[in-house]
């Protein structure tokens, strides 16, 4: 049976968007009882729809999302493809066989810059479809060295990709409450954050380590089973898991910063595809975006920070033994 994901995977201006609380660098369905990734099995077939957005061209798009594309396509320890179709008088959003990717004029989304929605497979996790809209109530940007005041498109374009790709939103990023009540970004660790950079900037055009940890997971090229590492362990507090928790993988000789979340009960995390080498471990409540960007059920954010109590090594080819780090009440 073939369905429809009921979420969309959103770059925001200011605020998060819902993501399945099974998913965090990797999107994933339900089948046969348990979770699975949700890939693309062929190379992914891409119309780009030829609606103008006022600011930008559909042909502008068209190379946006050409350069975001070839950025994906050029992690060394990932296998993506991406083959442009051509131009399409169809809009994105429409069940009909083709993944479009195009501008939508959405007043109503005054926060949303962009989101991609799926076709899924629910027999094996195979994405079939899926479409992007870039709302074109922003002011966009192509120019090489950005353009004050408006935002980079191919920044978002290679955000949305990510989710295109699988990859759910990561929070690598640090932001601060604006008098609006929104937030802004001081810094982020990841082009997979959910909320962009001020507008005018590009630096979300190059992936960083969380990223192409995420890509490689999904889509690993022939050797990265057997030169990366993981780092697997618990996080608890009052000696019970705890879901929810941030868990950074600091690598203090690159210094490359990977992480996941404790995703069960149990307050059990995984980190893959990590260089192998000693790592220091940061348990981080979610407080510094909103949480329903990456979970759609409550989660425990009341907690100090925390560190394991030594560095833990992701050794090549495999995955270290499980750690507990323990979290005490703020």
């Amino acid at each position: 049976m073939r369905t429809a994901i009921g979420l969309l995977f959103v770059a925001l201006l200011v605020s998060g968007a819902t993501s399945p609380v099974d998913a965090y660098l990797k999107l994933g369905t339900p089948v046969d009882g348990r979770v699975v990734d949700v890939t693309w099995r062929t190379p992914i077939r891409y119309f780009v729809s030829d609606a103008d957005a006022g600011s930008v061209s559909a042909n502008d798009l068209r190379g946006a999302v050409s350069r975001a594309s070839a950025t994906w396509q050029a992690v060394p320890s990932a296998t993506v493809r991406f083959e442009y179709q051509g131009m399409t008088a169809s809009v994105p959003g429409m069940v009909d066989g083709r993944t479009t990717l195009g501008f939508l004029d959405r007043p109503e989304l005054d926060r949303v810059l962009g989101a991609t929605s799926f076709l899924i497979d629910t027999t094996d996790g195979a994405i079939v479809e899926a479409d992007v809209f870039f709302n074109s109530r922003f002011a966009w940007s192509v120019s090489a060295g950005g353009t004050p005041g408006r935002v980079d498109l191919e920044a978002v374009a290679l955000h949305e990709l990510g989710h295109l790709l699988g990859l759910s939103h990561s929070a690598l990023g640090e932001t601060g409450l604006t008098g609006t009540g929104g937030r802004r970004v001081i810094a982020s660790g990841s082009v997979m954050f959910p909320i962009a950079m001020a507008a005018g900037t590009i630096v979300d055009r190059v992936l960083q380590a969380d990223d192409r940890a995420g890509i490689s997971d999904l889509y690993p090229a022939a050797d990265q089973l057997a030169s990366t590492g993981g780092i697997t362990g618990r996080v608890t507090k009052h000696g019970q898991g705890l879901l929810g928790a941030h868990v950074v993988a600091f690598n203090p000789e690159t210094g490359a910063l990977v992480a996941n979340f404790a995703l069960n009960a149990n307050g059990e995390f995984a980190i893959a595809r990590l260089e192998p080498g000693p790592y220091i471990l940061r348990v981080e409540p979610l407080d510094d975006a909103e949480a329903d960007s990456f979970f759609s059920t409550a989660i425990d954010v009341d907690f100090r920070v925390a560190y394991a109590t030594r560095m833990v090594v992701a050794p090549k080819g495999g995955a270290s033994a499980p750690i507990e780090i323990k979290v005490l009440p703020k």
